[in-house]
């Protein structure tokens, strides 16, 4: 079967959709929701994506996915069947269920390791970097998660999905993830009891002490709260969206490598292999001499202080 990616037809709605929010922020007097400079800079690094996404996705996701597929998936008397014996999947309605359910569950832990091993979070900062939320920062992605994203996905054409198949679900997937980035959109109702919606990704997106590192789900949020990563928007709260170390510039090259730049001179701050590569590989954040926290020793440290003084507004040990 032939399949064609919902992305070739979601990108000229994302500039759309962008255009319609702006105008409407600057007709309502939300004139602090898009600042022209980070629009441009997200603009920048969408275009990149939209450039350099396709030949990567040629090379690393569709030749992968399918070497993978047709390696653990062999024909047998014109059969596709898998090496534990069973048929292959096809194409009927409930494969694509299944393969968008694995999808998601597949999107929960990529996404969840951007935030948790600092070398992928490097490249995932990119989009969190703005201090803006809107439509905007949706297409602001990281050009480097795309060397590293199909691996991932890898188990998905190895179980038996089609790589075509896989491919469709990724992409709606990611028009699902574009849409989010509104602060338009209130509270859903019960149909935040199943799905990730517009104000659960807000909490994604905050630099909050007790919103980081929380609500990594794509459609869904259940991932979230079975493995201990969801939490509610509260209204509370007012919401600083960014990261706690931004780039401090619009200069689109800046924007994607400084994390880099952090690693590397973190790395030179101990001669121990085991403190280098926990720069590398550990969690942003982490530092051998106490120097710097990770985002749990910050959420227990909050914790703590709001047990002993709440009145007390929180500090940021980093």
């Amino acid at each position: 079967m032939d399949f064609t990616n919902p992305l070739v037809y979601g990108v000229p709605c994302f500039i759309i959709f962008i255009l319609l929010e702006l105008t409407y922020s600057k007709t309502h007097g939300d004139n602090d929701l898009y600042e022209w400079k980070d629009l441009f800079a997200s603009g920048f690094m969408g275009v990149g994506s939209a450039i350099i996404g396709p030949l990567f996705k040629v090379i690393f996701a569709i030749v992968l996915f399918k070497f993978t597929f047709e390696f653990f998936n062999p024909e047998v008397d014109g059969v596709r069947t898998h090496l534990l014996g069973y048929r292959s999947f096809g194409y009927a309605w409930w494969v694509f269920l299944l393969c968008q359910l694995a999808d998601d569950f597949t999107y929960y832990w990529f996404h969840r390791a951007n935030h948790e091993v600092r070398v992928l979070w490097a490249a995932h900062i990119v989009h969190h970097s703005s201090d803006n939320y809107n439509l905007g920062t949706a297409v602001r992605n990281g050009w480097f998660t795309i060397l590293y994203k199909p691996l991932f996905y890898m188990w998905m054409p190895a179980v038996g999905f089609p790589p075509e198949v896989v491919m469709v679900c990724l992409g709606i997937e990611a028009l699902w993830q574009f849409q989010l980035h509104s602060v338009y959109v209130p509270k859903m109702g019960i149909i935040e009891k199943v799905f990730n919606t517009h104000t659960m990704h807000q909490v994604h997106h905050a630099q909050n002490v007790e919103y980081l590192d929380k609500n990594h789900g794509g459609f869904l949020n259940i991932f979230d709260k079975i493995f201990g990563t969801w939490k509610e928007l509260d209204d509370d709260i007012d919401v600083k969206y960014g990261v706690i170390h931004p780039p401090k510039s619009h200069n689109p090259i800046e924007i994607l490598t400084h994390e880099y730049r952090d690693i590397w001179k973190d790395v030179k701050k101990s001669p121990k292999l085991y403190h280098k590569l926990m720069y590398i590989f550990g969690p942003p954040g982490w530092s051998h001499d106490g120097s710097t926290m990770t985002v749990k020793q910050q959420q227990r440290l909050f914790e703590k202080q709001k047990e002993l003084n709440p009145q007390v507004v929180f500090e940021r040990p980093n």
